[in-house]
């Protein structure tokens, strides 16, 4: 599949079917975020993969109203990083995140971004550390996003390119 092709098809999934991922397309999944580019070639970040359902559960509660496709999902990556280790730990994070995203769609696999980062978890919390306390992650690591994976359960309509609004562009030549 071409790259704008990709583009084109990822949407954001959050409902899924019940097939599991196999381990190979969860190992292409996470390559591609450590094939991600990163400033200063720091590579902060880190990356936390849940299959356990009972977790993915628990997981789904680290934002009010926006993570519950975790509880469904066969797979979710948690993105983590390394503050101390490089100051575009958050810009990092993104790349790799849109990476995985890239990945997962060309693999035919619904994905989600659920935000972490500045927001709250269910139980007024911030989300960060409602993750910590589940993941037991060093405070040193800020977590960004989770992508949340699974087979769609209804495939999305891809975007039409000749609806683009190329009036947010602008040539100088």
């Amino acid at each position: 599949m071409e790259m704008l092709e990709v583009m084109r098809r990822r949407r954001s999934v959050r409902r899924y079917t019940e097939e599991p991922l196999t381990d190979e397309q969860l190992k292409q999944i996470v390559s591609a975020a450590l094939l991600a580019p990163s400033g200063h070639s720091k590579y902060p970040c880190e990356f936390i993969v849940v299959k356990n359902r009972e977790l993915l559960e628990k997981m789904s509660r680290c934002r009010k109203n926006v993570a519950k496709m975790l509880a469904g999902a066969a797979a979710a990556v948690v993105v983590i990083a390394d503050k101390d280790k490089s100051d575009t730990y958050v810009e990092d994070s993104c790349v790799a995140m849109m990476s995985m995203e890239l990945s997962a769609t060309a693999l035919g696999v619904g994905n989600c971004w659920i935000q972490v980062r500045n927001r709250e978890a269910e139980d007024d919390s911030s989300s960060e550390e409602y993750l910590r306390g589940l993941l037991n992650f060093p405070e040193n690591f800020a977590c960004q996003a989770i992508l949340s994976l699974g087979y769609p359960a209804k495939e999305p309509k891809a975007r039409e390119l000749d609806k683009l609004n190329f009036d947010k562009v602008t040539v100088l030549d």
